[in-house]
């Protein structure tokens, strides 16, 4: 095990900047999850951390020692690819052992930690199986059981559940999950799914176009987006956004008109100024029916999805706008209804014209 730190890494691919000047320290046994779109630079970023990629910049720091000049083979990581890589004529057994056996292991020692991964990870029954003969999940654990065997000093995952089918891949969520708790590991996990990285993580480092916009817990990132990019992204639905502007104010509370004219206060950390323009943002779970004298917004009901547990209404505002509830249970609502809206009290963000957060409400 190890701790991890970044210091002002960059990365160029010619005259194009992908990564731009990260810094991030990572604790010994922390689960860390990168997220953010397709093409934000996290598989890049673990692939340098790897050493299967050069860095352009910075410094890359593996239990205090500096590796940026060490090869792959040197950090004592171990990576689990999104596609196995696992060798089709050699069984899961032969799989396991390889590695060790490149490296000179003592036969009796690559039969011990064979067995101990078999165990940990109960594919004690697959072991004589080629991967031809193995299931998307079970060829899964066997890629991570060449991993474990290996006693990596910090585990690199490389969206590994994206090629499996979604029963797989929660189930597989939560083996990875007990594993880390098991082992008590650095690890290391990308993933453009958000619902993987809340679900995994112990803090979360979320990505976009190579520039770290928050690291937190995923309830942090939830409850206290740094700007609109992360609160639009965390979180499933996406949280609404809803234009407005600051028309009063007594000291730092400020009167906030959206466009639909309704109004509501809100405490902002300095005096607001007049005119200035702001974006509501408020997740589904918190829009609640309300009267239409007290409504926030109105509009009618486009898309009632009934999950069973809860109902995620889709609705096209009077203003033309799109917005998203999220009730719990099953809401008797169906298409072509009038829906009016209010705001649960205390569960608000107001961005300002740059996007960053200026308060929570």
């Amino acid at each position: 095990m190890a701790d991890l730190e970044l210091r002002k890494v960059h990365k160029k691919f010619g005259s194009v900047h992908v990564i731009h000047g990260v810094d991030l320290k990572i604790n010994n046994g922390e689960f860390i999850v990168f997220v953010g779109p397709s093409g934000c630079g996290k598989s890049t970023l673990l692939r340098m951390i790897a050493g299967l990629e050069p860095i352009s910049g910075g410094e890359i720091l593996i239990g205090g020692e500096v590796a940026n000049d060490k090869p792959a083979a040197g950090r004592g990581l171990a990576m689990v690819f999104q596609s196995y890589a696992l060798y089709p004529h050699m069984t899961v057994r032969k799989n396991l052992a390889f590695g060790l056996e490149t490296m000179k292991v003592a036969k009796d020692k690559i039969a011990t930690k064979v067995k101990q991964a078999a165990d940990i990870l109960q594919i004690n029954d697959l072991l004589d199986r080629k991967p031809g003969q193995l299931s998307g999940g079970q060829r899964q654990r066997v890629a991570i059981g060449r991993a474990i065997v290996r006693e990596p000093k910090i585990f690199l995952f490389d969206e590994p559940l994206s090629n499996l089918d979604a029963e797989l891949r929660q189930q597989t969520r939560v083996e990875i999950n007990k594993l880390h708790r098991r082992l008590g590991s650095t690890m290391i996990f990308v993933t453009h799914d958000q619902v993987e990285a809340m679900t995994l993580a112990d803090r979360i480092v979320v990505l976009r176009k190579g520039i770290v916009e928050q690291v937190g817990s995923p309830l942090e990132l939830y409850n206290k987006p740094a700007n609109m990019f992360v609160a639009g992204f965390i979180g499933s639905p996406r949280m609404n956004f809803l234009a407005g502007t600051v028309t009063g104010a007594r000291g730092n509370t400020a009167e906030i008109t959206l466009s639909g004219g309704a109004k509501l206060k809100a405490e902002f950390p300095t005096q607001p100024e007049i005119g200035a323009h702001i974006t509501l943002g408020v997740r589904p779970e918190h829009l609640l029916p309300a009267t239409p004298s007290k409504a926030v917004l109105s509009g009618d009901v486009q898309i009632a999805e009934q999950l069973g547990g809860e109902t995620c209404v889709y609705i096209a505002t009077t203003e033309g706008s799109s917005v998203t509830v999220k009730f719990k249970g099953q809401a008797a609502t169906k298409a072509g209804e009038k829906l009016h809206l209010g705001l649960e009290v205390g569960n608000f963000h107001i961005f300002g014209k740059d996007e960053k957060i200026i308060c929570h409400a």
